[in-house]
């Protein structure tokens, strides 16, 4: 049950240019069992008081004293060059050796690694922390003395959900080098345009792989980034092909005789081998995380090695409360941020053991998560609101079929609506795990809004409080602060830095100032930290309590699925067809997936093609050039889009319209007649397909309202 909420009123405010109103109900609170607080990491309130403002930096460096350490740092924050940070600068160690090497004594025959294959008659494939050294370093000897590649070099891995894919960024990591690891359901387009943004010259990728049943050819993929890289001017000297089944081979694809290897074959001349751990300053670069933005070239965000390891190791141990003989089990990707954070160097840094499927997690039914959470004893859980909302809606009932009980659950990825939450409390916790409703980016490299599990109560709708040394402040468009209990929403800043933020995007840091800091600094040469609040570029609100409430994107990127698209990559794709002349890409709201793309789109005179011809064209070149992940919901062809008299399109009512939502004040519209138009066309087909509106909230209403604005 829900404790009361004192003064659980709607919240209201007015509505002026430079914040957002925002109308909603507090919920109730739930409490952590006082059972799990008893074992809790953080179970002693005095922690916040570790964390104070007065304290900082220096109270991250509880974080950095969870790792082994070559040698000591002297600064524990350097911002002689601001906002570009350096954190514990002067330390050296290897994130491989604490990850790996460092469990051996202790933990040597524990798993550190359990694959679990899709196909649910295969066995599960259990990799001890002993056997993960061997592996590891083999690996790290082939990539050294056959890829010829040495600290600082970029390696591009593009490889799907399985054990190979860890022990790759250990291998690579072992040797200070760069990896950058391309999420699998990308396509070899997308991938060859992070190759050529990198330079790397080795792609390491994988034959095959099963997903919803079937085996997809992923090695055809290789084929198509080679191409793209090739076009932007970078040329890869080996593909290095892991074989899901060695001796086997699950694409179609030819291997090019010379540049193409398998693995499993030249692993051999390296079986046995050791490779010592290369000490790392702590502000070089682990790996690259390319997330997308509003402009069609995405951003390299470049994650330190002592500084972002140190918070997702800290974060792991308070946040995730994982200990050493914890089955661990994050259900996301490791292509994205939360699989590198909370898959692979978290969990390991710490080690526990963590778990790997390959598959999706209704294959072959709905069950098929709590059936793996039984037969591993899994205790801590962690998933996306997609997944939840989809499991909910396709097997409501099936958690209580089987015998597994987390202590706790994660969700991460985009805000999760409290209807959705309190079936994951109810069905999926059984009603006795904690939540932590995680707020973070790919830029912050671990969490930054979150409860802490053993000590605040849980709010459905709210991440919480600030994680533990984290300063935020929700600021309007005129840099004045929204208090919390006003009801105002505005953009959400952290007014400081910490150890987990990216160094800077790679190769441009011109706009990775712009992009994060430059809105609020107000003086460009300050060295001092209180002068670069970092600007996420998501609304939110605080509550009376304290906790923030994440509205969203307040930029042109659309969340599917927990997976962020620039709608400039998504258009400069669709403008690929010769026929399109302006492409303009909104989100829709859906319950599954939280938001889908639905893309407008306007021909060029003289267009003898179908609609239907149009439209294949468009969903093939997004497919082709991003992934079938960027599929659209909807391709509408319009004879117009409706612009600004500057000739800027107002995504902001194509949106509307796709959601059946309030297209606003169009008076100053250059063409307002074709705003009419577009929605009758758009809104009665959708109606003829059975795609029948629904009332948005107030928090969706405004996003939408905010879609696309300046």
């Amino acid at each position: 049950m829900a404790d009361e909420v004192p003064g659980a009123e709607t919240q209201e405010a007015e509505s002026t240019e430079a914040h957002i109103a925002v109308h909603w109900r507090e919920e109730g609170y739930y409490s952590p069992p006082a059972g799990f607080t008893a074992q809790a990491n953080a179970n002693d309130p005095a922690i916040r008081d570790q964390f104070t403002e007065d304290n900082f930096p220096e109270c991250f460096t509880e974080y950095a004293d969870l790792l082994a350490w070559d040698e000591p740092w002297h600064t524990t924050l350097d911002t002689s060059n601001a906002p570009f940070w350096k954190w514990f600068v002067g330390g050296k160690l290897n994130a491989s050796y604490n990850c790996v090497d460092r469990h051996l004594a202790e933990h040597g025959d524990k798993p550190a690694i359990i694959w679990i294959p899709e196909p649910e008659e295969a066995d599960h494939v259990k990799i001890t922390y002993a056997e993960l050294h061997r592996r590891v370093n083999e690996f790290a000897a082939l990539l050294r003395d056959f890829g010829g590649v040495k600290a600082g070099d970029r390696v591009t891995l593009h490889m799907p959900m399985v054990a190979e894919l860890p022990i790759t960024m250990l291998a690579c990591a072992r040797l200070g080098v760069i990896h950058s690891e391309v999420f699998g359901g990308f396509s070899g387009a997308a991938c060859g345009h992070r190759i050529a943004d990198s330079g790397s010259k080795i792609l390491i990728t994988m034959d095959g792989y099963y997903r919803s049943g079937a085996m997809q050819d992923h090695k055809v993929k290789a084929d198509e980034a080679l191409v793209a890289a090739s076009k932007e001017g970078t040329e890869v000297d080996k593909v290095l092909v892991w074989r899901r089944s060695p001796g086997e081979y699950a694409s179609q694809t030819p291997m090019v005789e010379g540049r193409d290897f398998f693995v499993d074959d030249v692993l051999k001349n390296y079986e046995g081998q050791t490779v010592d751990p290369v000490s790392m300053p702590a502000e070089a670069p682990l790996f690259l995380m390319y997330t997308s933005g509003t402009t069609g070239r995405p951003k390299g965000c470049q994650h330190s090695t002592g500084g972002y390891l140190a918070y997702v190791t800290g974060t792991s141990k308070y946040y995730q409360d994982i200990h050493p003989d914890d089955m661990y089990w994050c259900m996301a990707d490791i292509g994205w941020i939360t699989g590198h954070s909370y898959i692979v160097y978290g969990p390991l840094s710490l080690g526990t053991t963590t778990v790997i499927y390959e598959g999706t997690p209704n294959y072959p039914d709905a069950g098929r998560p709590w059936r793996i959470a039984e037969k591993l004893g899994v205790n801590i859980f962690h998933t996306s609101p997609t997944a939840i909302r989809m499991l909910r809606k396709v097997g409501p009932d099936e958690p209580a079929k089987y015998d597994y009980q987390f202590k706790h659950m994660t969700t991460v990825g985009e805000p999760i609506e409290p209807e959705v939450w309190r079936w994951y409390y109810e069905s999926v916790g059984k009603g006795k795990a904690v939540i932590v409703d995680t707020w973070w980016q790919t830029e912050t490299g671990g969490f930054l809004g979150s409860t802490l599990p053993g000590l605040d109560k849980m709010k459905p709708g709210s991440c919480g409080p600030m994680a533990l040394g984290i300063y935020a402040e929700i600021l309007d468009e005129d840099a004045e602060p929204l208090p919390a209990g006003s009801g105002k929403a505005g953009n959400i800043t952290i007014r400081n830095p910490w150890p987990g933020v990216f160094e800077t995007i790679w190769g441009q840091p011109d706009r990775f100032v712009q992009t994060y800091y430059a809105k609020y600094n107000k003086d460009p040469d300050s060295k001092d930290w209180h002068d670069w609040p970092y600007f996420a570029g998501d609304g939110a609100v605080q509550g009376p309590d304290g906790y923030f409430r994440i509205l969203g994107r307040v930029d042109d990127v659309i969340n599917v699925a927990g997976h962020r698209l620039g709608t400039k990559e998504l258009e400069s794709a669709a403008l690929m067809v010769e026929e399109v002349a302006e492409a303009a890409a909104v989100p829709v709201i859906d319950d599954v997936r939280g938001r889908m793309v639905e893309m407008y789109v306007s021909l060029k005179p003289g267009v003898t093609a179908s609609p239907e011809e149009i439209e294949a064209k468009v969903k093939q070149a997004i497919e082709t050039d991003i992934g079938k992940i960027a599929r659209p919901k909807n391709i509408w062809i319009v004879p117009d889009m409706p612009k600004t008299r500057s000739g800027k399109i107002m995504r902001r009512v194509i949106a509307a319209t796709s959601n059946f939502a309030d297209v606003g004040d169009i008076t100053t519209l250059a063409n307002p007649e074709v705003v009419e138009l577009i929605k009758h066309h758009v809104q009665s087909a959708k109606l003829a397909h059975g795609e029948a509106p629904r009332e948005l909230t107030e928090t969706e209403i405004a996003e939408i309202k905010a879609f696309g604005s300046e």
